[in-house]
């Protein structure tokens, strides 16, 4: 059973920019600056830049495979199931992490309106607002959707005259460097910090349920994290430029303390600012919660799919199709990390997480551009491949370098104990060829031609995501591309040498007479040219022929770069459909024809189809090619 497809490119933006802007700016600031500094400005700065090739990986396996489980998928299909396990755990804790964070900071500012309030009453609730949003994902996905572009617009538009306002009263002296500015200080607060990033990881994790995945996770993504970024670096500045260095070093809500130092505005009493921007503080921790418990619970849905987890993690409810068990295991675990940690340990550890998945993604998208699988077909592209990955990878492992030896412990300790769950349970699950194993083959024989035999289950596999990415209904002329012989000549050759070539396939497909057939493909063409011109100068050819029988038809793709001498008047063909059909099939026959005469007008076509690599990427460019389907 599916998911059902409700997301727009609206709606992925307020899941990202609202499960960004939580603890991550309202608390985090304050743990931050007493390890950094005024060096937190750098460290933000810092996170979001090197964020920015796990976020351009990201959409673009994302757009290629928008599957539930988002980082977990493509990595277990890229890298194998190993990494696959490694992943889906990683990326389930590193959301699961990221909510309790959010929901701790929850407790925090409800300390505004009963401050004598201990620390287990907070936590208790954080737990309970993660159970009210758990029942509202199971009962109401709309509203839980509508509930969240509400809060995340009212929230950006507070944050916005936050800093409007505070911009008036900041004192830039105060924002030279101290003798506390120090890189290694800046590059753990940036390990940290990194978190606050997170929100990004849940677009990969809902793709599937995106009705435009080629443009919606782009944009979306895109714009949330410019403007996440452009917000966090303004209101660095206002807290330092406002805040007394011991105010700062002892808030709990900085942004809310912050506002005591305002000018007061328009008659406005410096209250009602601070209780505005404690309200967008609860607003922003109850839509990164509520993102991360829709998004988080996707990871074991898409694990159990595919046995890597028991399969009960992937039941979906029958009317409204949610994941929930997996949505409940979730919320039971995002409670406990609640129970369990303190702040800073959660967001330490929820960034451990998040930057191994990030190393795994970078090195996903140099395995699967090297492996040259044919089905990869992202609508976005990272920029300065593979540089970019490279230094994104190299720049994570110095981050959890820097994030101590009791980070660098957990983190081993995490890949030992999923790397037992894949030889113990999982191994025996699955057995699925990776594109790391494709790129292998490509190194050690490059000059191997990929044919019919090559195909298999990724390849496949990914033809149906890109079939239900582009929506594409299947009928029965795909069904007869699948199976299609498909001839790639590497020389010139003529007319009757095609012929000849065609009926000996058609001969051992069908058990007919190849004399015959080529006899009738020539009379045909003899009696009328099949050649079409699909408005450029290249012709194309269609020959066909009529067979004895009943329920047959068939079609053998052709194509020749060194061209095909079609007749006396120097016509030269590069690409043919040869059709093959029995008399009860002439209307398909038609309707073949007009499928036919669509693909070829189409203005990609001719360039996919002449940079295809094998047998396999030119079937795709026919399945692929928009046409109307009955």
């Amino acid at each position: 059973m599916k998911l059902k497809k409700t997301l727009g490119t609206f709606n992925i933006f307020c899941m990202a920019s609202g499960a960004m802007i939580s603890s991550g700016i309202f608390v985090l600031p304050v743990v931050v600056y007493k390890i950094a500094g005024n060096g937190i400005f750098v460290a933000y700065l810092f996170a979001g830049i090197i964020m920015l090739p796990a976020l351009f990986s990201k959409i673009e396996l994302a757009t290629a495979i928008p599957k539930a489980g988002g980082s977990y998928f493509f990595i277990d299909r890229i890298l194998g199931s190993g990494a696959g396990v490694i992943a889906g755990f990683a990326n389930w804790f590193s959301i699961c992490l990221k909510s309790a964070f959010a929901l701790y900071g929850t407790g925090i500012f409800i300390t505004l309106f009963f401050p004598e309030m201990s620390e287990l009453e907070l936590k208790l609730i954080a737990s309970s607002v993660c159970v009210l949003f758990t029942l509202l994902n199971i009962f109401s996905l709309k509203s839980s959707n509508r509930i969240q572009s509400l809060l995340v617009v009212f929230l950006l538009g507070i944050l916005f005259f936050y800093i409007i306002l505070g911009y008036r009263v900041v004192d830039f002296s105060s924002l030279k460097p101290t003798s506390f500015f120090d890189w290694n200080a800046i590059m753990e607060a940036t390990g940290i910090v990194f978190i606050s990033y997170g929100g990004l990881t849940k677009i990969a994790s809902v793709a599937e349920e995106i009705k435009d995945p080629k443009k919606s996770i782009v944009k979306g993504g895109l714009y949330a994290f410019v403007v996440v970024q452009i917000l966090y670096l303004l209101i660095i500045l206002v807290l330092l430029g406002v805040m007394p260095v011991d105010t700062l070093n002892h808030s709990r809500m900085p942004l809310s303390d912050a506002v005591k130092f305002f000018p007061p505005g328009g008659g406005v009493p410096a209250k009602v600012y601070f209780y505005a921007i404690s309200a967008a503080a609860i607003m922003a921790f109850l839509t990164t919660a509520n993102a991360g418990i829709f998004a988080s619970s996707r990871a074991p849905l898409a694990m159990g799919r595919d046995g890597l987890v028991p399969g009960y993690f992937s039941i979906l409810t029958k009317k409204k199709r949610i994941p929930i068990v997996s949505l409940i295991l979730t919320s039971v675990f995002i409670i406990i990390n609640i129970l369990l940690f303190d702040i800073k340990n959660l967001a330490k550890v929820a960034s451990l997480f998040m930057i191994l998945l990030f190393i795994m993604v970078n090195i996903s998208v140099i395995v699967i551009r090297f492996s040259k699988v044919s089905n990869y077909k992202p609508s976005f592209k990272s920029p300065f491949f593979p540089v970019i990955q490279i230094a994104g990878i190299i720049v994570y492992i110095v981050l959890v370098i820097e994030m101590g030896s009791g980070i660098i412990l957990i983190s081993g300790l995490f890949v030992v104990l999923c790397l037992l769950w894949y030889v113990f349970y999982s191994r025996h699950r699955v057995n699925r060829k990776s594109a790391l194993i494709h790129m292998i083959k490509n190194i050690m024989n490059p000059e191997l031609k990929s044919g019919k035999d090559d195909e298999n289950e990724l390849e496949s596999e990914l033809l149906d995501i890109l079939f239900e990415r582009d929506e594409i209904i299947e009928d029965r002329f795909d069904r007869i591309i699948k199976g299609a012989e498909v001839i790639d000549f590497s020389k010139t050759i003529s007319r009757e040498e095609l012929f000849s070539r065609i009926a000996n396939v058609m001969c051992s497909r069908w058990n007919i007479s190849s004399e015959e057939l080529e006899k009738k493909m020539n009379k045909r063409e003899r009696l009328s040219s099949t050649l079409i011109y699909p408005g450029i100068a290249l012709p194309h050819a269609i020959p066909h022929a009529v067979i004895e029988g009943e329920n047959i038809f068939d079609i053998v793709l052709v194509r020749n770069k060194f061209g095909i001498r079609w007749n006396e008047n120097n016509d030269i063909v590069y690409t043919a459909f040869c059709l093959i059909g029995t008399k009860d099939e002439r209307n398909f026959h038609i309707r073949a024809l007009m499928y036919i005469a669509q693909i070829l007008q189409d203005k990609d076509f001719q360039k996919e189809w002449t940079e295809a690599k094998n047998s396999k990427e030119l079937r795709s460019v026919i399945l692929l090619t928009k046409r109307r389907r009955g």
